[in-house]
Order: C-alpha cells, then structure tokens, then sequence
C-alpha cells in the first residue's frame, strides 16, 4: 500500500468508500471525488486531501490522464474512466444499469478493460433475492449482466485491445464459468491469443500486468 499514491472514488455506494476514511487517513492519500459524491458520504468523514473533479472534465494524476464520464447507476453522480498514460489507454466502467452511447465511446479504443459482469440472469432470477432487489440489479440504473457485458465487449473489440478484467462479479447471482462463457466469441473469432481474459475475485488478488520495454502488454 505505500506505492498507492491517490484514491479515485467513483461512486459513493458502501462497497466502494467503506475502507475511505482510514485509507485516505493513515496513508495520507489525495482523495478525488466528484462533489454530488462527496455530499453524499457524510458518514465517511474526508476533510483532508479531497481533490474535487466535475464530471466530463478531464484531470491528472502525476503522468496519468483521467477522463471520467457518467454512467447510468442508482448514485449521486456516478462515473467510470479512461486512464491515459503516454500512448496506452485503461478502461474502467463499474455499477452501471446498462451501456449509454457515450459509455461505449468512452470505452473504445483501450488496450486494458476493466469491466462489470455482475450476474447471470437466470441466476438472479431463481436466486435468493427479494423481488424488489432483483429488479434493481437487473433495472437500467442497477448492474450489467453477463451477456450485457458481452455485448459491450462486442462493440469496444478492437485490434489494440489486450486484456479484459471482468469484475464486480455476485458471489450469489453469478458463477466464474458463466461471468466467461459470454466472451468465448472472442475465442471463437480466433481472438483468444490476442485478448487475455482474467475476473477479478473478491478473497484472492490477481497477478500483475504490466507493460514490456516493447510496450507489448503482459
């Protein structure tokens, strides 16, 4: 944690800003954050560090360029990124109901993709949930599903782009095999060598990637 130099909230729901006040605190980190976002986490107390960016507006991070735009989520403002760094491109897009127009023109182009599969829908369906929380994960404001994922994946696949991270991934409504099942068209439009495939899981870390000298990405 002592190489971490800024924390970037995105929105202010609890399993996104629970770890915020020490984090920020005991490290000293800069915190940036949109101002509806800020407004909303009264309970996490930040006073210190906050870098306030407006949403659309880019902004840097030392040699990083951060682009954040609006995604549709039950939130005050909520947003994913694009993250330049000299020629190479990072897309983050979580907690978003379903892929806008600009959502999917933020995201092309990325030699990185960092994005939601939360659930299966049968899964969800048949799962565990009351009706009323079923129908806000699977509503245009709630959470991408798996083939919704895939489908934005489709429409963002270029010949630059190396690896996929699939991620916010339900522990109840969701499974690893079926978070992957909807990009194996990437496999079989002989793109599999091209394109890493990795989730992102909650109790294990995942391994490094890093770019080469050769600016070849691994």
């Amino acid at each position: 944690m002592a190489d971490l130099d800024a924390i970037v909230v995105s929105h202010e729901h609890i399993d996104h800003v629970r770890g915020l006040q020490p984090l920020s605190r005991q490290l000293n980190l800069p915190v940036y954050i949109n101002s509806p976002t800020l407004l909303s986490i009264k309970k996490v107390a930040i006073k210190e560090n906050v870098r306030e960016f407006e949403t659309g507006r880019p902004f840097s991070i030392r040699d990083f360029f951060f682009e954040p735009f609006s995604v549709p989520h039950d939130a005050a403002d909520p947003v994913g990124f694009t993250i330049r760094y000299k020629e190479w491109k990072i897309g983050i897009a979580t907690d978003l109901g379903f892929a806008t127009k600009l959502v999917i023109e933020r995201l092309k182009n990325c030699d990185i993709l960092i994005l939601e599969s939360n659930h299966d829908e049968e899964m969800l369906q048949s799962g565990p949930y009351p009706w009323e929380v079923k129908q806000r994960v699977k509503g245009r404001l709630g959470h991408l599903s798996n083939h919704q994922a895939a489908s934005l994946i489709k429409e963002v696949d270029h010949g630059g782009l190396k690896h996929i991270i699939l991620f916010h991934i339900s522990e109840t409504n969701n499974s690893h095999e079926k978070a992957t099942e909807g990009v194996n068209f990437l496999s079989e439009n002989g793109h599999h060598d091209r394109v890493n495939i990795s989730l992102a899981l909650q109790h294990r870390v995942g391994k490094m990637i890093s770019a080469s000298p050769e600016n070849k990405w691994m």
